[in-house]
């Protein structure tokens, strides 16, 4: 075929002058097939001719996508996007990796000032911000006070990162949620630049970057890893995607939300299989369909398993657009552009797809998802009548319903009935747990005048948070229409549930004050507490001493319910050991019934003050109020007015002292910031690969280990290894803060890799961060294990199942491992992101031959590994030998397939990683 942008050229006549495009309807004239093509792979074709160099996009991956096939394909194609989206968990360590690499190239006496983004970057701070307070109308302020107080020293960072790297720009705490901030403000559907027209498009370091898919613009969640190769100009590889058709028709009848409709799709996709896939949505359900909506939908792809979830532009994007405040001459633009190049939303019958999947929306029932999975969703009322099996199935205990509990006090029950008193801050008794009966697993609680029973299904958490549904003034108006009905009978949330509300952005708090409903939900106590992610990134902060005292001391199943995309175990709060996700309406009514297990549809949520039962139907909106509320109290002045200012901060940020110069000074006795190794007296060429010989096994584990498991996050114990590292620095335990503000340290996040309290580690018989020390046999933390291993010189290697590293796109999942000295994985099966991650590290990813796994084939972990084939010419795909040596000599060999999808991959594999790479580009200048 005909190469590059020039061959395709075409121009696009706007009111503001002519602009250059790469014309998608003249490579269809060439290649008609391209008309059959679905609309993110024309995307990705555009952005192919436009960056063909014939090298980095050469004239294979132009064939790979003209001739794209719907059965997928092994080859690889490139993609460079036009910008990097940055959350400041995430961000920090990467920013640190970029300034690691800017000081080494400065000590080998380059122009560390070349060290810059190639294309633009937005770093948003908002999961930093934990709920210590709650319920109160000074729970923002004080929870904001304490952000600054535990990340002063990583904000000082990101401020000299501003400055001190071009194209690079900070968004300070309290703004919003980044994916929020993305949808309605930064992204803008068509870029242009240097007088060229093109779709906007990104890479994001959090796994649900793909939300902004629902306003046509097509990106999606890298670990930091390829982001930063991104930003320093390498297109980022991967195998051609299929792209599975996602048709829905009908509209959401009264009464279901936009949550209901997503956990739906969640289930159907993740139970059909799109990992690695593209989903593309069209139908004429879609009509009915409002961007927030499709966000929601979007939102949820890490969920579903797949890239992106892509909702072509069209009418509805423009509406959109209009009503955030994007200007006439851009909405004119993406109109313009997307009608004369084949990207807006038309003939969609023309398309062919890999598969379809049709989900009927007239069909739907009010749902919710858990108790640790978002895919397994369950109808609200069913949820009463499955919760026994759930507590079998997930806790392997006998479920004692409500009723049973009731029939037991009722008879004069007692049983090993014991107290203890508890101190409150005023330092009065005025705290009474009592166990009781440990059978019926009930424990009372009196607090002042308060006095309650808790068990097992009892909510102890209710959170109106996440970027899934905080964007969407449906669900969020929604929720403060049940809590304005709920005030109305006079009833409130029950006094054991910790309730809190984080909007994705100002906007939301604007809209929900001009409706006066800002005040209802906080007569229920849903107070805001913070503009991040709070609840469903594990920044749930601490729940009332008492509540906890209680779950320990009859170790309760208490369930926490939020509008969130994550509940997987261990990250919403260590004591909570049931997470459903429901919509902020739901999120309200289950806090006023104050446990799980009730069936929401049928039985009462309470009794009003005059005895009479309130039922969701007396609090639940019709959706003409809803859609009422929503046209009178939203407005385009609101955008205006908050993002006007959003990179200025409040006074605590711009008072913030920031460091200045080219090269950031380290300093030594830093916790939170410290300098990467993995660049220091870097080589100028690479070593030769060599076999992996006489390894041992760190870790075995079972199927759908996620990066929670994998990665340090959330919060951990003085007696953790990253606990005792802090204490030794002089860390007091209250300002730890948690492992996500502390990712720029890579002393913490070592220690806390492959640390989770649930995590399943088969060479031993405990939970947690434990394994076996080969030859002695004995059991220590992992990280002690893998540092005696690394004094002796020992290479690692980890035994895993299927998707392996599932779940948000954390680095530090591949980081960890490689600095505790793993070598290789050999796995059933890896998620898509993190198997990019293992090789942006420099960890060869390896996978069984089909039916085989760690346990068919008999390994146990604590053999002796040899992969031999390494050194002999690697090269994608390529069938490795492995040789596992028992204690008695006898041996089990096997072959391993190298998961590496393209030269470039070995390319990188052999320097150590994506980054030690591009460093090696800068030095040979």
């Amino acid at each position: 075929m005909k190469k590059g942008k020039e061959e395709y050229q075409d121009s696009l006549q706007t009111k503001k002058g002519k602009l250059s495009i790469v014309s998608l309807e003249k490579v269809a004239n060439a290649f008609p097939q391209v008309k059959k093509l679905p609309f993110s792979i024309r995307i990705l074709l555009e952005n192919a001719l436009r960056n063909f160099d014939g090298f980095l996009v050469n004239e294979e991956h132009l064939d790979t996508l003209i001739n794209w096939n719907p059965k997928g394909s092994d080859k690889s194609i490139p993609y460079k996007p036009s910008r990097v989206l940055m959350q400041d968990f995430t961000g920090v360590p990467a920013v640190v990796d970029i300034a690691s690499i800017r000081s080494e190239a400065i000590k080998k006496g380059k122009d560390g000032s070349k060290i810059n983004p190639k294309v633009p970057v937005d770093l948003i701070i908002d999961h930093s911000v934990q709920v210590d307070y709650f319920g109160t109308d000074y729970a923002y302020k004080k929870n904001v006070e304490y952000e600054y107080k535990r990340n002063s020293e990583r904000y000082e960072f990101l401020k000299w990162a501003q400055n001190a790297f071009e194209d690079f720009t900070v968004v300070p705490p309290g703004m919003g949620i980044c994916h929020q901030v993305n949808l309605e403000y930064l992204a803008k559907g068509v870029v242009e630049k240097d007088n060229w027209a093109f779709p906007d498009t990104l890479v994001g370091l959090d796994s649900h970057t793909p939300m902004v898919n629902g306003i046509g613009v097509l990106g999606w969640g890298v670990g930091g890893i390829e982001a930063e190769a991104a930003l320093l100009g390498q297109p980022i590889y991967f195998s051609c995607p299929k792209v599975i058709g996602l048709k829905l028709t009908g509209k959401l009848p009264e009464g279901i939300t936009a949550t209901d409709m997503v956990l739906e799709i969640t289930k159907q996709l993740r139970a059909y299989g799109v990992v690695n896939d593209f989903v593309e949505v069209f139908g004429d359900g879609l009509d009915h369909l409002s961007v927030p909506d499709r966000a929601t939908i979007a939102n949820m792809s890490p969920e579903f398993g797949c890239t992106v979830t892509y909702f072509p532009i069209d009418d509805q994007t423009i509406r959109y657009m209009e009503k955030t405040n994007r200007t006439k001459a851009q909405l004119d633009l993406v109109e313009e552009y997307c009608k004369q190049n084949m990207l807006w939303r038309e003939n969609e019958e023309a398309i062919e797809y890999s598969d379809v999947i049709s989900v009927d929306l007239s069909k739907l029932e009010p749902s919710v998802a858990g108790p640790k999975r978002p895919q397994d969703k369950i109808l609200v009322k069913d949820l009463k009548g499955q919760f026994g099996n759930l507590m079998d199935k997930v806790h392997g205990r006998t479920y004692v319903s409500v009723e049973d509990r009731e029939d037991w006090y009722a008879e004069g029950g007692s049983g090993t009935a014991r107290t203890e008193n508890l101190k409150s801050e005023s330092k009065r008794k005025d705290v009474e747990v009592t166990v009781e009966d440990h059978n019926m697993k009930s424990v009372r609680v009196r607090k002042g005048n308060q006095e309650y029973v808790l068990s097992d299904g009892s909510i102890v958490m209710a959170a109106i948070t996440s970027c899934t549904n905080t964007s969407n003034p449906s669900v969020m108006l929604g929720a403060g229409l049940v809590a304005r009905k709920a005030v109305a009978r006079g009833i409130d949330v029950k006094p054991w549930v910790k309730t809190s509300m984080a909007p994705g952005s100002k906007v939301v708090t604007n809209y929900l004050e001009r409706a006066g409903l800002l005040k209802d939900l906080e007569a229920l106590r849903f107070h805001v507490v913070g503009y991040g992610c709070t609840t469903c990134i594990g920044n749930s902060g601490p729940l009332p001493p008492h509540i906890e005292e209680a779950v320990d001391n009859s170790n309760l199943v208490v369930s926490a319910v939020l509008s969130g995309n994550r509940n997987f175990e261990a990250r919403i709060h260590p004591k909570i050991q049931m997470n459903f996700l429901a919509s902020p309406m739901l999120v309200v009514a289950y806090a006023i019934a104050g446990r799980v297990d009730i069936n929401l549809l049928e039985d009462p949520l309470t009794k009003d003050a005059n005895g009479l039962e309130v039922y969701l139907k007396d609090i639940w909106p019709t959706q003409d109020e809803i859609q009422q509320v929503i046209e009178s109290s939203t407005t385009k002045d609101d955008y205006a007015k908050e993002y006007g200012v959003i990179f200025d901060g409040d006074a605590q940020w711009q008072n913030l002292p920031a460091p200045t110069g080219l090269d950031y000074q380290w300093r030594g006795d830093s916790t939170y910031i410290k300098e990467i190794p993995f660049f220091k007296n870097i080589s100028t060429e690479p070593q030769p690969l060599v076999n992996i010989e006489n390894a041992r096994v760190l870790v075995k584990l079972g199927d759908s280990v996620t990066t929670d498991h994998i990665s340090p996050a959330g919060s951990f114990s003085e007696d953790s290894p990253a606990g005792q590292y802090l204490i030794s620095e002089g860390i007091e335990r209250n300002m730890f803060n948690s492992y996500g503000s502390r990712r720029g340290n890579h002393e913490v996040m070592m220690r806390g890799t492959f640390a989770n309290v649930f995590i399943q580690n088969e060479i031993v018989s405990r939970q947690g961060g434990y394994t076996n020390y080969f030859p002695d046999n004995t059991e220590m933390t992992v990280f002690d294990a893998a540092m005696k291993y690394v004094e002796n010189k020992i290479p690692l290697v980890v035994l895993a199942g299927s998707d392996f590293g599932s779940g948000s796109s954390r680095d530090w999942a591949a980081k960890g491992a490689s600095l505790l000295g793993v070598k290789a994985v050999i796995a059933t099966s890896y998620e898509r992101i993190y198997r990019s991650n293992l090789i942006g590290m420099g960890v060869l990813p390896l996978i069984f031959e089909a039916g085989e796994n760690a346990n068919s084939l008999g390994l146990s972990g604590q053999e002796v590994i040899s992969i031999i084939g390494i050194e002999s010419g690697l090269e994608p795909n390529k069938k490795l030998d492995v040789i596992a040596t028992k204690s008695d000599g006898t041996t089990i060999q096997f072959k391993a397939i190298a998961r590496l999808d393209s030269p470039v991959e070995v390319a990188y594999v052999k320097h150590g990683g994506i980054l030690q790479y591009v460093l090696r580009q800068f030095l040979e200048e």
